[in-house]
């Protein structure tokens, strides 16, 4: 009985979430370090990614597939929808070429795996606001991670503690 309340309650809580979030920021992070954020509505399937994908990797003709970390578990149900995934308010997903060992893996994971086109919009947003529609994920592409640090101020100067005596 106890147990049926806490479900409850947690469903409850679950739905009013999801009414509340309009959107799910994926960012798919590829083996050379390149990261590609797109847009969803949490309704959307996560079939919508793959075609996206389908659209933006270097080499389409080879199968790949999307997973996650930790612990490394592949995206097999591509039913379903984002909220339903666990991947609200955002996820990251990791890619990669689904190919047997040999040499052609190799050559595979070699080049790039977004398109010159792609690669080419580094860094730049390209939709601008109002919003979308929600059938019309929106790609953006990020560079590899660069986080820069703000220099300590030099007008700082050190303190003593309060219990430091001289």
């Amino acid at each position: 009985m106890r147990i049926e309340v806490c479900r409850e309650k947690k469903r409850r809580v679950m739905s009013s979430m999801e009414a509340h979030i309009a959107k799910a920021i994926i960012r798919v992070r590829f083996p050379d370090n390149y990261t590609l954020q797109v847009k969803f509505h949490p309704s959307e399937t996560l079939q919508s990614l793959i075609d996206v994908l389908a659209k933006v990797i270097a080499r389409p003709d080879l199968p790949f597939y999307i997973y996650t970390t930790p612990p490394k578990k592949q995206i097999k149900d591509m039913s379903q929808d984002f909220f339903s995934a666990g991947f609200i308010p955002g996820a990251i997903v990791y890619f990669s070429y689904d190919l047997p060992k040999g040499d052609d893996n190799a050559v595979a994971n070699s080049g790039p795996f977004l398109r010159d086109e792609i690669q080419s919009l580094n860094g730049l947003d390209l939709v601008s606001e109002p919003e979308p529609l929600p059938s019309l994920p929106e790609p953006a592409v990020l560079g590899p991670s660069l986080t820069v640090k703000e220099p300590k101020s030099a007008e700082k100067k050190p303190a003593m503690p309060k219990w430091f005596k001289r």
